[in-house]
């Protein structure tokens, strides 16, 4: 099935016991935070909670919580397959016969049909407040830690276009809640809807923004696939769902959003204008520091009769984004093949907040190979901000981090195999970086040495049993009684 929307997605969660609604009178201040964090943590269900304390609109949250909710969200039992049709569709072959062609016909049939489609009525418009009407505080938008500088809106698709080109943008970047019609944006100065900014900033325009809440979970996950420059995002969510997204153009500005989104706020953002925003409990597990952002003002509310407000909460990790990266991690995998062959598998563990380590297994085939992974996937989009890689050979799990370990403490020699790199970009919210945004990055080249590499002494052999012995013990293991 596809999902129509939000609320769709849930009905199917509650269906296979992956929901629970909670009936409690619940704060949104720290309350949901601490129930969330307890639950995610038990890899536990996604929550509705129905009785939220002065407010009328129920919250989801803890959706995408688990890796069987993820694949659930995007319909498939196999992560990896998605990324093997994009590569496939991205990096056609050149067909040598009829039937190959046909088979290139059809996939560029099937690539055309992805484009989002424009709807002249929607549920997300059912009702509508324009200007003094439109009113944050209808929402239970969540205060998530103590320290936090406020109530945030933290699962929101945030839609920009280009000034220039017109070339549309969904991120998800955090917006605090100031007052009933303004919020900071906070888009990082590497995120592209912070690149559309820059561009409607140098001509002093202002720079219209939408901001749709729920909508179908793959058009949720678009919103945070670290896709290339220019790769639409509602392409890869049609792609996803094999069903474009249904938009319907906004009623004060010129952007469209999802048509089934539970609440859209519509607006603008002046470049001239910067408020104070933050302290945040990220994702690092630490607070990241206020700064200057900014602002985004409402000029008009949109949302469904009987709207379900979306939240996630991060924090120290494991917390439900851990099962958004780690889908990220399985999606793109084939596409990092396609690029690099010799590359047998990467894991961006969860206690790392996936920027700051990337373990990656390879097929060494010459002198200084691993250091060519390493300088390479530094140079790959949102792999820039990696701050450690380490590379070991094919034959180790790389998912098992006792294999991993065993490979970098037997299989390095420090003064050789550790290669650093001084001034590189680095994540804004990085506190450990001696500047904002700038700092240095580790290679680990764990893989066994070549002689062309300096290794003159015998590389010994890893001690492995004979496959006879190991069938014969299978065979008589009941017999042991052990």
């Amino acid at each position: 099935m596809v999902y129509l929307d939000l609320q769709n997605f849930i009905e199917v969660l509650e269906e296979k016991g992956e929901l629970k609604r909670v009936h409690t009178e619940v704060d949104r201040d720290l309350e949901i935070t601490e129930i969330l964090d307890r639950t995610v943590k038990q890899k536990g269900p996604a929550i509705l909670f129905e009785n939220v304390k002065d407010c009328d609109i129920p919250v989801v949250g803890n959706l995408f919580g688990t890796m069987e909710r993820m694949k659930l969200a995007l319909e498939t039992d196999n992560l990896e397959g998605i990324g093997i049709r994009m590569s496939e569709l991205l990096r056609p072959k050149v067909p040598s016969g009829l039937i190959e062609k046909m088979k290139g016909i059809s996939k560029v049939k099937e690539l055309l049909s992805y484009p989002p489609k424009i709807v002249k009525k929607a549920p997300c418009q059912q009702v509508v407040k324009i200007g003094e009407e439109a009113d944050l505080n209808e929402f239970p938008i969540i205060k998530c830690w103590p320290k936090d500088g406020g109530r945030y809106i933290t699962l929101p698709l945030v839609f920009t276009k280009d000034p220039d080109t017109g070339e549309r943008n969904v991120g998800m970047y955090r917006m605090q809640v100031y007052d009933s019609r303004t919020t900071g944006m906070h888009w990082q100065i590497h995120k592209h809807g912070a690149k559309h900014f820059n561009t409607a900033e140098k001509s002093n325009e202002r720079l219209e923004v939408a901001v749709a809440l729920g909508g179908d979970p793959a058009t949720i996950f678009s919103a945070v696939a670290p896709l290339p420059e220019g790769f639409d995002e509602l392409v890869f969510a049609g792609f996803i769902r094999k069903k474009p997204v249904e938009l319907v153009k906004c009623k004060t500005i010129g952007l469209e959003v999802p048509a089934n989104a539970e609440i859209v706020l519509e607006g603008y953002v002046d470049p001239e204008e910067r408020r104070t925003e933050g302290p945040f409990g990220d994702h690092t597990g630490y607070y990241s520091l206020a700064d200057l952002y900014p602002v985004f003002h409402i000029t008009c509310i949109t949302h469904k009769e009987n709207p379900v407000y979306p939240t996630t909460i991060v924090g120290v990790p494991p917390m439900e984004d851990a099962y958004l990266g780690k889908a990220v991690e399985r999606i793109f995998l084939p596409l990092l093949r396609a690029q690099f062959p010799e590359i047998v598998d990467i894991n961006l563990p969860i206690e790392s907040v996936f920027h700051n380590l990337a373990i990656v297994s390879i097929k060494k085939r010459y002198p200084g190979h691993a250091k060519k992974v390493m300088l390479a996937l530094w140079g790959l989009g949102q792999m820039m901000f990696t701050k450690v890689i380490v590379v070991v050979d094919h034959d180790v799990d790389i998912h098992n981090l006792s294999e991993v370990l065993w490979a970098v403490s037997t299989r390095i020699d420090p003064a050789r195999d550790i290669t650093i790199i001084e001034r590189t970009p680095m994540d804004s919210l990085d506190h450990a970086t001696p500047l904002s945004n700038l700092g240095s990055k580790i290679g680990i080249d764990a893989t066994r040495k070549l002689k062309e590499e300096g290794f003159e002494r015998e590389w010994p052999e890893v001690i492995t049993m004979t496959s006879e012995i190991k069938e014969l013990v299978d065979k008589k293991w009941k017999d042991y009684g052990i």
